[in-house]
């Protein structure tokens, strides 16, 4: 009997974090097009509304978050290699660009990195609620999928090609 409930509270709390960590991925999911514009390092400023008509991957990180530095090579080769594709990487860490410049000497990136003020961090987004934070727009700014933790490029590619086939394109 004992067994019994306590494998009903198990499956009800793995329903309940399913459903928490649904609505949170939820949370970054907008009805308008999302537009802000950050410093991007190394001088230069970016604004969202440059990329409109092509699909847009923005990942926030950190330098000392371990899982962001496992994603950054496969997400510089989406970068890279899909035409459908711009990757924005958002710096989220309080420390100086020399800092951010030795980190990518070692862990290079080849997307714009764009500077967040930690203490303001542009909205509708706000603060990320984990580290790696990764949301899509699609072609017309609009934020249609995020992924909390960790991703990988099949899983961006399985989302970019299946959102693709469903509006008539044809998926790279």
């Amino acid at each position: 009997m004992r067994h019994k409930r306590v494998s009903r509270l198990v499956q009800r709390l793995a329903c309940l974090l399913l459903l928490v960590g649904l609505s949170a991925s939820a949370a970054y999911e907008t009805e308008e097009p999302v537009d802000f514009s950050l410093q991007q390092l190394g001088g230069g400023e970016v604004s969202l509304s440059d990329y409109r008509g092509g699909w847009v991957l923005i990942n926030y990180w950190a330098t000392w978050c371990a899982p962001c530095r496992k994603e950054m090579p496969e997400l510089s080769a989406l970068h890279d290699e899909r035409d459908d594709l711009t990757v924005l990487g958002l710096a989220f860490e309080d420390t100086d660009d020399s800092a951010f410049e030795e980190f990518l000497a070692e862990f290079h990136a080849s997307y714009p990195i764009l500077r967040v003020d930690v203490y303001q961090p542009p909205e509708p987004f706000g603060a990320p609620k984990v580290l790696p934070t990764t949301i899509i727009l699609d072609r017309e700014g609009k934020a249609v999928k995020a992924f909390l933790g960790p991703v990988t490029r099949e899983a961006i590619e399985r989302f970019l090609d299946s959102a693709a086939v469903n509006d008539g394109e044809i998926a790279q």
